[in-house]
This record gives structure tokens, C-alpha cells and sequence, in this order.
């Protein structure tokens, strides 16, 4: 049966599994193994022209990998799929596919602390420059921001910490009006909440450590290649690209064997299984993490102690018209809320909690918390994080998959601790539902 005709959660098992290389189990066995031994001078020859596509190296490609790869290349859509080590890697690797020195991107400036940093010095430092959109909503913002060098555009579909929404398929106009490729961090949404490259993105990266393994065992990360974006309409832009020889596979095969086989962010086989195993109850996990997370923010929003509440799925948000035309399974649970008393408060909330873990993590099957301004953007200035809405009193949860009362009794006491702190503080204004803005 075609893998195309499957639904969600039946591809989720079955897609990408071979009953022949698995030697007869229903499970996709793990390859420790370096290398593979080739049958004959013929073939080893192949394999490393790329005439055969068979495995050399689990540098290059292990068999675990693989049937991996088939699995999240058919659950986004897309043509093929690449996995490393790590979401840190497959971003790098997704962006250094398509940017070389002299190059020029344009970004979100919402996203994840760790891609901003990989962005301005690490790029920076490859001699690629990068500007920022604070307004993800407007395209004009976007198209603002194209010069002759640019070359490709980002964003995260659900933005880290704050929960807006990308509306990919307007991005993707400006895109590729610009005749560049749009590249969507789908970590926090997963393919099931929201497929980017339906809505006219080009790649997709993945922390797979994140929703996709849901155990919070293993790192990796992961690049699916839609396969249609045209390269072959500018080859003087994609030197680097061999269109005439790999067609429309010319991008993921440049990053395969170039950009992660030469810097090696290999992701071990027994990672990838791991993965394999939280892939396969996708579906209902996410199911359960968006239901139990709009519960909590409905919850949080109605609280005295609460300034503001970020997720899409509220009417207040700034992003629900989007969500609601992009999402219909849900919104996802990673979201941000502001207490009232600022760090103090959030400390003391923290502290008190019994069920979240207090971690820099997220898209475990467990309920995770963590103070931003703290940790994940403590190096940037005070008015860098005033720009990103990374307010003293702002809290990052990732609600996982336990019941949702036991969660909110948790969140109660964990608020009425910051209450205590808040009142020793000097009076304050309340601060509006979403009054930061964007930017």
C-alpha cells in the first residue's frame, strides 16, 4: 500500500519500513554498525560515485537512519529527509545547503535564543549576514529585507517562547517572489498539528528530540526537502547545487554527502530508533498535549496573578485568526505567561511546583517550565529581550500528557507563592493581556 493513501496515524507505524531489511520484525532493527561491507570492487566503486545508493559509512547513511528518514519524509510531505545529530545540527546543515560566504538571509527575529545566536556569530563568522523581521505577520516586512544576496528566508511555525503563528503561505509568496527558498522550524507544531511544506514552504527542520522522539531520551534532528522548490531557474545563485545531475534531489544530496558528511553530526542508530518509537504515537500524544494545553492557558488567563497569556488558541491572541485557518487539530503546548511581580514572582513560582520540571527542555510527555530571561536569554541586553517580550515575570511551559486537573492544582499552588511575593512588592499598574508587542 502506498504510503501516500495512508491516514496520519497509520502512516506514523507503518510508513517507511521495509519487511525485507527487517529480517522478518515488525520493528525496525538498529545497525551499530560504522561501516558496511560492500560485495564486490563493482560496487564499492558505485556507492562512492553515488551511481548506487546503498550504504558505505553510517557517516553517510545507516539503515535505522533511513527507514527514519522514509517515516518524517512521508508525515511532512515532503520528497526526502536527512537526520543528525541534533535540531541544533539540522538547522545548520539546512542553512549551509543553501548560504555561502557573501550570502544573505532573512529571519524571524521570534525564534528559538539558540538558532539567533547560531544566526548573528556563528554565521557571521562564515561571513553570511543576516537581518531580522519583527513583524512576522507583515510581508511587506519581509520584502523590505531582500537584497540582491539574499538567498533564503526563516521562521519557526510556532515561535519559541511566545507562541506566534507564521503564516506560511504569505511568507512563502514573498519568498519566492524573491526567488529564494523558505525554510520552517516545525518543531513545536509536528506534522500533525501542521505541515508547512502544503502551504508553499520549501524545507523543514526538526529538533526530533523534542515531540517526534517525546520521551526526552535521545537527541536529534532532522531536514525534509519538499523537492520542488526550482534551483535549475538560477544555477549562477546555486553554484553549489547540481541540478543537472540529481534533478530535484540536488539540495538534500548537497546536504547529505557536503555538508553533514564532511562535518560529521551523525546521528547515532540507536538515537534514531529511539525516535522511530516516539514517532509511532505521535498522533495521540500531540493530541493530548494541545487539549491539556489550551485547558491550562484558558485556566491561567482567568487568574488574578496572571498579566498575560501567550498561545494562539485564545481569543485574545494576536494569532488565532492564523491558527484557526493553518491548525485545526489544536495549537500546539508551548506557551508563554507573565505573572505580576516580575522575577521574584516567577521564582517563587517555580520553586513551589511539584509536578513541572524545571528544565531547558520541551515536548516531553512531561510538564516542563523554565524563566527565559534567565536562562535561555540572560546574554542578551535588556532591550533585546523588551524587543522579543522577555519580560522578568515571563514563564515557558511545555504541558505534557498528564491529566489536566492534577496540572492546574500544580500551576495553583505554584501561583499562589508568586501572589506572596507580588504583594510585598510595590503597587503596579496591571499590565494589559498581550501588551508587548511584537518587536
Amino acid at each position: 500500500m502506498s504510503s501516500d493513501t495512508l491516514g496520519f496515524a497509520t502512516a506514523q507505524i507503518h510508513a517507511g519500513q521495509d519487511r525485507g531489511a527487517a529480517h522478518g520484525t515488525r520493528v525496525i532493527p538498529i545497525h551499530l554498525a560504522s561501516g558496511f561491507a560492500f560485495d564486490d570492487f563493482d560496487q564499492a566503486r558505485d556507492r562512492f560515485s553515488g551511481d548506487d545508493v546503498g550504504f558505505s559509512y553510517t557517516r553517510m547513511g545507516n539503515p535505522t537512519a533511513s527507514a527514519v528518514e522514509r517515516k518524517l519524509a512521508t508525515l511532512e510531505g515532503g520528497r526526502e529527509a536527512l537526520l543528525v545529530g541534533s535540531g541544533q545540527a539540522a538547522l545548520t546543515v539546512a542553512m549551509l545547503g543553501l548560504l555561502r560566504a557573501g550570502d544573505h538571509f532573512v529571519s524571524a527575529r521570534h525564534i528559538y535564543e539558540g538558532s539567533r545566536g547560531l544566526f548573528r556569530e556563528n554565521f557571521a563568522g562564515f561571513g553570511i549576514q543576516v537581518d531580522f523581521v519583527d513583524d512576522i505577520d507583515d510581508p511587506d516586512a519581509w520584502h523590505r529585507l531582500v537584497r540582491p544576496e539574499t538567498r533564503v528566508f526563516f521562521a519557526e511555525s510556532i515561535a519559541n517562547p511566545r507562541n506566534q503563528v507564521l503564516d506560511v503561505p504569505a511568507i512563502a509568496a514573498v519568498a519566492h517572489e524573491a526567488g529564494v527558498p523558505l525554510v520552517v522550524d516545525n518543531t513545536f507544531a509536528t506534522p500533525y498539528l501542521h505541515r508547512p511544506l502544503e502551504w508553499g514552504a520549501d524545507v523543514v527542520v526538526h529538533s526530533t528530540s523534542k515531540f517526534l522522539s517525546g520521551h526526552g531520551a535521545a537527541l536529534g534532528g532532522a531536514v525534509i526537502d519538499a523537492g520542488t522548490f526550482d534551483f535549475s531557474t538560477d544555477p549562477e545563485r546555486w553554484q553549489q547545487l547540481d541540478h543537472a545531475r540529481h534533478g530535484n534531489r540536488a539540495y538534500l544530496t548537497y546536504i547529505r554527502n557536503t555538508i553533514a558528511g564532511r562535518l560529521g553530526p551523525t546521528i547515532a542508530p540507536f538515537n534514531a530508533f529511539l525516535l522511530q518509537q516516539g514517532i509511532e504515537t505521535l498522533s495521540l500524544r500531540v493530541e493530548r498535549h494541545s487539549s491539556n494545553a489550551s485547558a491550562v492557558a484558558c485556566w491561567l488567563e482567568k487568574q488574578p496573578e496572571v498579566a498575560s497569556v501567550d498561545y494562539a488558541g485564545l481569543a485574545s491572541s494576536p494569532s488565532r485568526a492564523v491558527a484557526e485557518r493553518l491548525y485545526p487539530r489544536g495549537n500546539g503546548s508551548v506557551f508563554a505567561f507573565t505573572v505580576h511581580g516580575g522575577e521574584r514572582a516567577a521564582a517563587a513560582l517555580i520553586e513551589r511546583l511539584e509536578l513541572f520540571s524545571h528544565m531547558s527542555h520541551l515536548g516531553d510527555v512531561r510538564s516542563l517550565i523554565l524563566h527565559p530571561a534567565t536562562t535561555s536569554h540572560a546574554r542578551l541586553s535588556e532591550v533585546e529581550r523588551q524587543q522579543l517580550g522577555v519580560t522578568p515575570g515571563m514563564l515557558r511551559i511545555s504541558i505534557g500528557i498528564e491529566d489536566v486537573a492534577d496540572l492546574i492544582r500544580d500551576l495553583r499552588r505554584g501561583l499562589d507563592a508568586a501572589a506572596t511575593v507580588a504583594d510585598c512588592e510595590p503597587m503596579r499598574q496591571p499590565a494589559r493581556r498581550h501588551a508587548i508587542a511584537r518587536g
